[in-house]
């Protein structure tokens, strides 16, 4: 059975950090590749980055390029989001996500993942 169970949502000033994890089964981290994706109120959810299990490889929204940094820790089947200089808009829940690997960085929309965390709560204040 696939779980992905995510931690580290809360509340923070504009300008701060917070960094969110995603613990994973070991048959989602060994076999998938694993993103985050944001949904804020009244919008559509959106992907902000993924990494590869295989390559180590990252893709990232522009929204967040230079910001977010998505790494995996493989001893302990964990995915994290470190998220610097936080803006107001940033505030989301914040999915886990896990699905087979795609070739490039465009394909990874809200449609590619097999499977979803239940979410985090992330407010930026300003």
């Amino acid at each position: 059975q696939v779980q992905l169970v995510e931690s580290g949502g809360g509340s923070v000033q504009a300008g701060g950090s917070l960094r969110l994890s995603c613990a994973a089964s070991k048959r989602t981290y060994n076999t998938y590749t694993m993103g985050w994706f944001r949904q804020a109120p009244g919008k559509e959810r959106e992907f902000v980055g993924t990494i590869d299990y295989s390559s180590g490889n990252t893709c990232y929204a522009d929204s967040v390029k230079g910001r977010f940094t998505v790494s995996r820790d493989n001893a302990k089947n964990t995915v994290y989001l470190q998220m610097n200089s936080l803006k107001p808009e940033d505030t989301a829940v914040y999915y886990c996500a896990a699905g087979t690997y795609r070739s490039g960085c465009y394909y990874y929309t809200d449609r590619w993942p097999d499977y979803w965390g239940q979410g985090t709560q992330v407010t930026v204040s300003s």
